[in-house]
């Protein structure tokens, strides 16, 4: 579990480049007391949403991220022996129900269905924690929100959500930005001159667009960012690419190699032209 995750989109939590009306649905819901999922191509800015919505709303983000082992005692709390007393500790969505805070579980696809079970009575009418171990019972105050975010074009072919637990959500779905805007992205968070930034993007939209042939996850933003800061290093924008992009893709020898020529017709011309 988490509670400082970064993905994507913007250089602090009041700055934020909006692929669509996501800020403002995500405004809305909240106002209405709604849960909201978040969905869309991993790196996209679905986290950096949260947080600057956070940033917006005046509250703390509380971030899970969610896997096989995660329990439901991981998320509402357990029973502790401290000092040689039994004790009961909160668990991460029990403390943010009653701090009002906005509870983001990410990629909440891979968590077990029996350990979402304890979200059903905090996404309709009742806005409720049940805490069966303590008895207690916790009433959400109006400022709490519960917020989930998964990939599923990406996810695994074995695991879903199941449409129950979709339909007590809004759904707000995510994508990469615009080209000018991914552009922007990059140079607000790393400070590389316009050009370089969009070529990197059109890297990222090449490879992007061969998905269907190659089968893979595409690059993100996330990765792009990365490699602009190599890249503001002194980095080439080829050896940037290389490490930051192409390396994270696939470890397949003849994909690899694919990629690597579609991204040398996206950035070898500009980097040999550079050098002379």
């Amino acid at each position: 579990m988490s509670t400082d995750s970064r993905e994507g989109t913007v250089t602090t939590p009041d700055r934020y480049f909006a692929s669509g009306n996501e800020e403002q649905l995500f405004k809305q819901a909240h106002q209405q007391r709604l849960p909201v999922m978040l969905t869309g191509p991993t790196g996209c800015g679905k986290t950096r949403l949260v947080e600057h919505a956070g940033h917006l709303l005046a509250r703390p983000v509380v971030t899970i991220s969610c896997n096989d082992d995660l329990t439901s005692a991981d998320l509402v709390g357990r029973f502790l022996v401290t000092g040689g007393d039994v004790v009961w500790q909160d668990g991460p969505l029990t403390r943010a129900v009653r701090d009002g805070a906005i509870c983001y579980l990410d990629e909440v696809v891979e968590a077990r269905h029996d350990s979402l079970a304890v979200l059903h009575s905090l996404t309709d009418h009742r806005r409720t924690l049940y805490l069966d171990r303590t008895g207690e019972v916790v009433v959400a105050p109006d400022t709490f929100m519960l917020v989930c975010s998964y990939n599923p074009a990406y996810r695994s072919s074995l695991k879903d959500l199941k449409p129950s637990f979709r339909q007590r959500f809004v759904t707000v779905a995510m994508d990469y930005l615009p080209g000018d805007r991914e552009a922007d992205v990059l140079v607000a968070e790393t400070g590389i001159d316009r050009g370089a930034a969009q070529r990197l993007v059109g890297c990222a939209t090449a490879i992007r667009s061969a998905d269907e042939v190659l089968h893979l996850e595409p690059p993100s933003t996330r990765t792009l960012v990365t490699a602009a800061h190599l890249v503001a290093a002194g980095a080439s924008e080829l050896e940037a690419a290389e490490v930051s992009i192409l390396a994270t893709l696939t470890t397949d020898g003849t994909i690899t190699a694919a990629l690597r020529e579609l991204t040398a017709a996206s950035l070898l011309p500009v980097d040999a032209a550079t050098r002379t």
